[in-house]
């Protein structure tokens, strides 16, 4: 496991939301000297992503390296990013000629810096400027023919096209991100696997004896979703529990009896309780007519 809890959630984080899209390589090792990209994403031909906002826009673009850092990163760590996506560039660029095909400059693989801030110094110093025709405030790009991005994540606009990326944020951004998280509907597929990895990384992170002030305030900040996936999580148990009791009971669960678990589950403890106890000695009819 590595020992940096916030590269740890931000590389799960990303391979849940682009898996069903296409093809992710967390620590992706790329050739020169040894060097990890932290999530190389090469998206599925058609693929589609109406739920992930800005993150689908820039998944699907072409082949994308995503480097995401907790705190700003400095010059040499934006230019080790650039020397892993040059390198990538190469490899399938080598990868063309070998093949004897073309891989148009539009084709090449993306770089996109994943930021929690951008001073106007280091913006400045990439050449690094906005797109507002085309792209959202606090997306930088550097000039064309470096492939890259750097997304100040406290300038995203507050919408729900933005919600995956300040997840990764700090501070309020994060915090108002997690809470727009937990609002989403508890059907919503993505909040409860999103909710699922928060659950287990927070798990796996309390083990740990030492945690910097940075890894405390992820702690902190993912508090709100923590609870909620717990909650998620019992509920879920609970769910099992009744569903295995009446297929013992009565064969199977059909809708009917789909519908007596989901009343059983919005009872108060002791209530449940009660009617758990009563299962076994309950008619089909009895169940039903209680509920």
């Amino acid at each position: 496991m590595t020992r940096k809890p916030h590269d740890q959630f931000a590389k799960q984080f990303l391979e849940e939301l682009l898996s069903p899209l296409g093809k992710v390589e967390p620590n992706k090792e790329v050739i020169d000297e040894v060097r990890q990209v932290d999530v190389l994403f090469s998206p599925a031909p058609q693929a589609q992503a109406p739920n992930l906002g800005l993150l689908g826009r820039i998944a699907l673009l072409n082949k994308a390296l995503l480097e995401p850092f907790r705190n700003q990163p400095s010059k040499t760590e934006v230019r080790n990013c650039l020397t892993k996506l040059f390198t990538v560039i190469a490899d399938s660029q080598r990868q063309a000629k070998r093949e004897d095909t073309s891989l148009p400059e539009d084709n090449l693989a993306r770089l996109w810096i994943l930021s929690p801030s951008a001073s106007q110094g280091l913006l400045e110093s990439f050449g690094a400027k906005l797109d507002l025709e085309t792209w959202l405030p606090g997306v930088y790009f550097l000039p064309d023919a470096f492939r890259t991005a750097i997304l100040a994540i406290n300038e995203l606009p507050v919408i729900e096209e933005t919600l995956w990326f300040r997840l990764l944020g700090r501070g309020k951004v994060q915090q108002q991100a997690v809470s727009e998280l937990v609002a989403l509907s508890p059907e919503n597929l993505l909040r409860r696997n999103v909710l699922e990895i928060i659950y287990k990384w927070r798990i796996s992170v309390m083990t740990q004896q030492e945690l910097t002030e940075d890894d405390q305030e992820l702690m902190m900040n993912l508090t709100e979703a923590y609870q909620e996936a717990r909650a998620q999580a019992v509920q879920e148990g609970q769910r099992q529990v009744v569903e295995n009791l009446l297929r013992y009971r009565f064969g199977s669960v059909d809708e009917e009896l789909s519908r007596v678990v989901d009343s059983l589950l919005v009872l108060p403890p002791n209530e449940f309780a009660r009617v758990l106890l009563q299962l076994p000695n309950l008619s089909r009819e009895e169940l039903l007519n209680s509920f």
